[in-house]
């Protein structure tokens, strides 16, 4: 596998110079951040400031009518640490809603729902809005429900990760040391098995500093 062309590509994706399809709102949301908290910055490079970042996504989620009422949600399913779970009777997605809680800056968000579109197209997120409760934002994704049918083996997750340039670091975390990301949380309520075939339907991706270089 070349992995400097995919590294590439990969690039592009995150800085919003390719995009197809369900990337799109994705993008948008971010171009938005990068317009809208440049001055936070101090140098090329800085980490934006996530109040000011949140400030911005009130203020985009307002000027595009992107506010997603609780009542539109549909019913509530489960939750864990990073989002909450909602569907819709007759609807084939889930609608999920989290605060980013597991990343720094919202951009970094952003750039796990890429990374996991163009990774796992199957259950590729689609950023449909924003809800807010309170002062508190959260962004609402859809993604493809996904039928279980059987206990996922860790351990076919770890040989299909190997097998895909990504190194096993400890317990359900990995690294692409060619590629520079991390992806971590993989443990058995995040993969699912349907019918034999592995679907990665949460994912935590970060971008290491190797990623630009």
């Amino acid at each position: 596998m070349d992995f400097k062309s995919l590294k590439y590509e990969l690039q592009n994706i995150i800085a919003g110079k390719s995009s197809s399809g369900k990337t799109d709102s994705i993008q948008a949301a971010k171009a938005y951040l990068k317009t809208h908290t440049k001055a936070s910055s101090q140098t090329e490079g800085t980490k934006p400031d996530r109040t000011k970042e949140e400030r911005a996504l009130k203020e985009y989620a307002e000027k595009e009518h992107l506010y997603i009422e609780k009542e539109n949600l549909g019913v509530f399913i489960t939750s864990g640490a990073e989002q909450k779970i909602y569907y819709k009777e007759n609807e084939t997605e889930l609608y999920k809603v989290s605060d980013a809680v597991f990343y720094e800056t919202w951009s970094d968000y952003f750039d796990n729902l890429l990374l996991h579109n163009y990774f796992f197209p199957d259950t590729a997120y689609t950023l449909t809005g924003f809800y807010k409760d309170g002062v508190k934002l959260f962004a609402v994704v859809k993604q493809s429900f996904v039928l279980q049918t059987e206990s996922t083996n860790l351990d076919l997750v770890k040989n299909y990760l190997l097998a895909n340039g990504f190194f096993h670091k400890k317990n359900n975390d990995y690294f692409h040391p060619a590629l520079g990301i991390i992806l971590e949380d993989l443990h058995d309520e995040n993969v699912l098995t349907g019918d034999g075939i592995l679907f990665f339907v949460d994912t935590v991706f970060y971008i290491t500093e190797d990623f630009y270089k």
